[in-house]
């Protein structure tokens, strides 16, 4: 990460560093060598970093199953549910079955899929790239499928809620996306609380699971 109004400065031929994220905005200056140097500048707008503002789960009644917010935009509980009664009112009679939906929503966008009796919701503001946010919506659905062992309605999803939102957590920090590959997030889930005497490879995923839901249990009972 930059900081607020940091230079980085390039010569012709150095790799520039990577510039998919900072938080502030940056000048980048290129010198090029001849008869005299000269410097080229141009700068890169603070938004240059996608982000997400939640990730819903709700159940076929518009009911919280599993969310987390990463914005400011909803400051109270009371705001936060008046917004997924919205998005569940607007999308409920949309058929979003067999692939992603998009919405817009109070200047936001949101991506939706319908499995069962689970409604997945995924929400960027309304200059995010939607297929930035499908991208995340997919690998929550291919996580949760695989935590759920395609078994994905709301009463094993109740039932798997710590994975849940385990999943979460390794999917987007802050707003910031982290992973968005379904089979590693699962896997990353799976091996929070595995022994450190068990090796990945020598157990199964169910197995892996059922350590990793043991010891949150039980460390949420200390």
């Amino acid at each position: 990460m930059y900081g607020f109004n940091q230079s980085i400065n390039i010569q012709i031929g150095e790799k520039p560093p990577d510039l998919y994220c900072f938080t502030s905005p940056v000048t980048i200056s290129t010198q090029i060598w001849g008869s005299r140097p000269v410097m080229a500048n141009f700068s890169i707008h603070s938004e240059a970093c996608p982000t997400v503002k939640n990730i819903l789960l709700l159940d076929s009644e518009g009911k919280r199953v599993a969310v987390k917010y990463y914005s400011d935009d909803w400051p109270t509980k009371s705001a936060k549910l008046a917004f997924e009664k919205s998005v569940f009112v607007k999308t409920q009679k949309t058929n979003a079955r067999t692939e992603a939906e998009i919405a817009m929503l109070e200047n936001n966008i949101i991506i939706y899929k319908f499995v069962q009796d689970l409604h997945f919701f995924v929400t960027g503001g309304d200059d995010e790239n939607e297929l930035i946010l499908a991208t995340v919506l997919q690998g929550f659905f291919d996580a949760v499928t695989l935590l759920l062992r395609n078994n994905v309605e709301q009463r094993e999803a109740l039932e798997n809620l710590d994975l849940i939102l385990l999943c979460l957590d390794e999917i987007v920090d802050g707003g910031m996306i982290l992973e968005t590959d379904g089979s590693i997030i699962a896997g990353k889930v799976a091996t929070h609380s595995m022994d450190d005497g068990a090796p990945l490879s020598e157990q199964t995923i169910t197995q892996a699971l059922a350590t990793a839901r043991e010891h949150l249990t039980r460390s949420l009972l200390r």
